[in-house]
């Protein structure tokens, strides 16, 4: 959709098809199916209770000892040894990003397995089978350049063209892979060696990246630039780096850039994420961004463009997120007298 106001579109890139992504064993998604076996239960897409069933090797894992279970990473597995239920888990995850209007599918297999091998292989066969479910562009991510290289290549006959998760001066070479494979690109704004510390050095570490990709003929309008989202919790300031960082990243390369990030990073560790990534999203509207790495199934942009920005959630929210309420003191005081919303 266009953000209000504007004839610019704003991009989201679909982040639900990952091996990383956590249920809480106590959540209302987790269940017994008919026989009484614990399970991740959801609707198909006709609306029929299904259920992917938790394998007995999870449940010796520290992750689910500890009351998380990693629901894609279980989906990818079993749909690769051939069970219907997990392949129409995975299914179901692609169509409600699709249906909440997503403009990529972010692909990331990182947690399937230590093994190089063993992640290459998942990631070629989740880049088949997500393709061969929706035309919606996909966004090829990893921390690692050989199994971004390998989904780039699984995807090559795509029909629209990929997005890749990410470069930044830690792996440059990344911009390499764009270039082979026509493919846009996230460039993130970490150092050679560490995360920034300002909105200066996200700046300066971004343009270094932004000159590197213009010297391989990749247009402004191929980059999609993330200049770092961190938790709000650890430091009242880091709000502003990214806002500060957005706007002049904006100022310096015009419209054809885009600015982009994980923005749910800012609420990591605090109630109410929701309200908080909403706000955060609205903010970074106003300062730049016109792109998002986020779950389109839990906000809606439509309606996070609509916030009443008079009402007291919002206030407390955006005083947070400016610095305006050192160690979140107002807001989580308001939290615990029920005040906000989430």
């Amino acid at each position: 959709m266009n953000i209000p106001g504007t004839d610019r579109s704003f991009a989201v890139i679909g982040e639900n098809v990952h091996t990383t992504r956590v249920i809480l064993r106590k959540g209302k998604l987790i269940g017994d199916d008919p026989q009484g076996v614990e399970s991740v239960r959801f609707r198909d897409g006709e609306g029929k209770r299904r259920f992917l069933e938790i394998p007995e090797k999870v449940k010796t894992t520290q992750d689910y000892e500890e009351g998380r279970v990693k629901h894609l990473k279980i989906a990818v597995q079993q749909a690769m040894l051939g069970s219907a239920d997990a392949m129409d888990y995975i299914r179901r995850q692609v169509q409600r990003q699709d249906d909440a209007g997503t403009d990529f599918l972010d692909l990331n297999v990182d947690e399937i397995s230590l093994k190089e091998e063993e992640q290459k292989e998942s990631m070629r066969w989740l880049v088949g089978t997500v393709s061969a479910m929706s035309e919606t562009p996909l966004s090829i991510d990893s921390s690692k350049i050989e199994i971004l290289e390998a989904g780039l290549e699984a995807g090559a006959s795509h029909p629209k063209r990929m997005l890749l998760n990410s470069a930044s001066l830690e792996r440059p070479e990344a911009l390499d892979l764009a270039k082979k494979f026509n493919a846009q690109i996230v460039v993130t704004a970490a150092g050679e060696s560490g995360m920034p510390q300002s909105a200066e050095e996200r700046v300066g570490h971004a343009r270094q990246m932004i000159d590197k990709a213009l010297a391989l003929d990749l247009p402004l309008s191929d980059l999609y630039i993330d200049p770092l989202i961190f938790p709000i919790s650890v430091d009242s300031q880091f709000g502003h780096h990214s806002f500060d960082a957005i706007r002049q990243l904006r100022e310096a390369y015009g419209p054809d850039i885009h600015i982009t990030g994980g923005f749910s990073n800012v609420s990591f560790g605090l109630p109410c994420r929701h309200l908080i990534n909403d706000v955060f999203l609205l903010l970074a509207v106003e300062a730049g961004a016109d792109s998002a790495i986020m779950d389109p199934t839990t906000a809606a942009l439509g309606e996070i463009f609509t916030m009443d920005r008079d009402a007291r959630p919002y206030q407390l929210a955006e005083d947070m997120l400016l610095g305006k309420d050192e160690y979140c003191a107002a807001f989580l005081r308001a939290y615990r007298k029920g005040e906000l919303n989430s």
